[in-house]
């Protein structure tokens, strides 16, 4: 618990991170553009797979808000965890708002040409890992105990096995 309250604690909310992306992105485009997304993909190539990764990223995001709500537990970030969801996406991806963010910023930044964009959802990827979905953890874990470390042995964090950070 951050400070000795019932929150997260986390750096920023996760959506407020992939504006600034996206933001950011368009405006080193236009500062210093690099032009690979151009040359490698025909306008209609970006269109339809952004718009694919974005659309698969919305609704990965979407059914997860879902999820939350059905089980009672608060959606921001800035607000108590009341339950865990461990049902529906989350038996697959303990995350699922957070790889549909991540996909859905990189629909836009493909879709729109954006080198930038897609750049920076690198260091925007570790910042959300570190500052935001480790912190997460750390609360959850302190509030929900055994259950919630249980749902850490059996789900993987962003959808693949993986070991360790």
């Amino acid at each position: 618990m951050a400070n000795g309250k019932d929150i997260p604690g986390v750096i920023a909310p996760p959506p407020l991170i992939a504006l600034i992306v996206v933001i950011a992105g368009l405006a080193l485009d236009r500062l210093l553009p690099a032009y690979v997304l151009t040359v490698l993909l025909s306008f209609w190539a970006r269109v339809v797979f952004g718009a694919l990764l974005a659309g698969a990223g919305g609704a990965i995001a979407m059914v997860a808000e879902f999820q939350f709500k059905a089980v009672g537990t608060n959606v921001m970030p800035w607000k108590p965890a009341l339950n865990l969801a461990t049902d529906g996406i989350y038996r697959y991806v303990r995350n699922p708002m957070y790889v549909g963010l991540a996909l859905l910023t990189a629909g836009i930044g493909i879709g729109l040409a954006s080198d930038w964009m897609l750049v920076l959802l690198v260091p925007a990827a570790l910042v959300m890992h570190f500052f935001v979905v480790r912190r997460e953890e750390r609360y959850l874990e302190a509030k929900f105990g055994d259950a919630y470390r249980d749902y850490l042995t059996r789900v993987p964090r962003y959808g693949w096995p993986s070991k360790g950070v």
